[in-house]
């Protein structure tokens, strides 16, 4: 004869026993995982001493919203001998944790708090991508940098910033086309929209370049042309034929055969006033794609 016995949760796991939920059925029940917590909100501040905190000169971001053609425009930059464009980082979303209490007020006597620690850290990240590459100046392009501007322009006071519209409609297609089983065109128009909002607060803040999707791939020397004056750079035609990018993956930028082709290509037509949803106009005349 088999004896069973139920062993208390603390007992349990001093003894070393797996305890498992069991439905009606008589199967276990997987455990539903600890929620996530939400990061703490942290204070920000430019760095007390930029030369001694930052490794990075300049930096260059290209604040987008996601479908803009910013791994086109990224992969035109990584082209230049002068500039290193990687492929998206999401550093601002690397953190710090100082553990125990005493690791927090030994940081504090050195005045650092923790956003000051996370920027030291962004910085050092990208400086290394930028040594290795040989190259002057990183730029970073993930799309989601738009809604931390403000912390971006906080770690690094010499950044520049090219700011890559698109015509509304055409993002909100084109973000719906890249996951149609997982938003509507509805959806999609208002997920996108996010990213557009947080673009335009980002342009209103900071200085900076804007350059138009549709510019670059109807005129890209042009468009080239204004980028590299901008940066303070000599023209490289190189930029034109970038070869293939050299991560193309689902999350770290665009990863359609259209970027595979390794030079600029035409970009889609625009939509008619009619066929733009009605959630996207206002922004398609704050950005001039509408009178």
């Amino acid at each position: 004869m088999m004896w069973q016995r139920r062993v208390s949760g603390a007992l349990a796991k001093y003894a070393g026993f797996r305890i498992e939920r069991v439905g009606k059925s008589g199967k276990a029940v997987p455990e539903r995982p600890a929620p996530k917590k939400k990061p703490a909100e942290v204070s920000f501040r430019p760095p007390a001493d930029p030369e001694a905190d930052r490794l990075l000169t300049a930096p260059v971001f290209v604040i987008s919203p996601v479908r803009s053609g910013s791994t086109l425009l990224r992969s035109m930059m990584n082209a230049h001998p002068d500039l290193h464009a990687p492929h998206e980082l999401h550093v601002r979303r690397l953190s710090v944790d100082f553990g125990t209490g005493l690791a927090e007020r030994a940081m504090a006597a050195l005045g650092h708090n923790r956003a000051d620690l996370e920027h030291l850290l962004w910085d050092r990240v990208l400086h290394r991508e930028l040594v290795r590459s040989g190259k002057r100046f990183i730029v970073d392009k993930t799309p989601a940098n738009a809604f931390a501007y403000d912390r971006i322009a906080a770690c690094w006071p010499d950044a520049r910033y090219i700011f890559l519209l698109r015509h509304p409609a055409s993002i909100a297609t084109s973000w719906h086309e890249a996951s149609p089983d997982r938003r509507t065109p509805e959806e999609a128009a208002t997920d996108a929209l996010r990213y557009m909002k947080a673009v335009e607060r980002a342009r209103k803040a900071l200085p900076g370049l804007t350059v138009r999707y549709e510019d670059l791939t109807g005129e890209p020397e042009k468009t080239g042309r204004r980028i590299c004056e901008f940066l303070g750079i000599d023209w490289a035609p190189e930029m034109l034929t970038y070869g293939t990018p050299d991560v193309v993956t689902k999350g770290l930028g665009d990863w359609k055969d259209k970027i595979r082709s390794g030079e600029v290509q035409p970009g889609r037509d625009l939509p008619t006033p009619e066929d733009i949803p009605e959630a996207l106009k206002p922004m398609c005349r704050t950005w001039e794609y509408l009178p």
